[in-house]
């Protein structure tokens, strides 16, 4: 089990960027600033919402291959 820590951290931004942020945050319907930022900077890097299974060489699990 991991258990993530996370710190507020203070950003100092622009008002004009501040009001973009929450612009997007409506368009969005994110519950936050930081899943907005996240956003971004996930389509920005192409990467994808979950790294899981992301591999598009490897087959699927069948059946047989779990775990008895």
């Amino acid at each position: 089990m991991f258990i993530v820590v996370s710190m507020p951290t203070t950003v100092h931004l622009d008002e004009k960027t501040l009001q973009m942020l929450n612009n997007i945050k409506k368009e969005m319907k994110a519950r936050s600033i930081d899943e907005v930022i996240n956003a971004l900077i996930s389509e920005r890097k192409r990467i994808p919402s979950s790294m899981f299974g992301s591999n598009r060489k490897l087959n699927s699990f069948s059946e047989s291959d779990e775990a008895i």
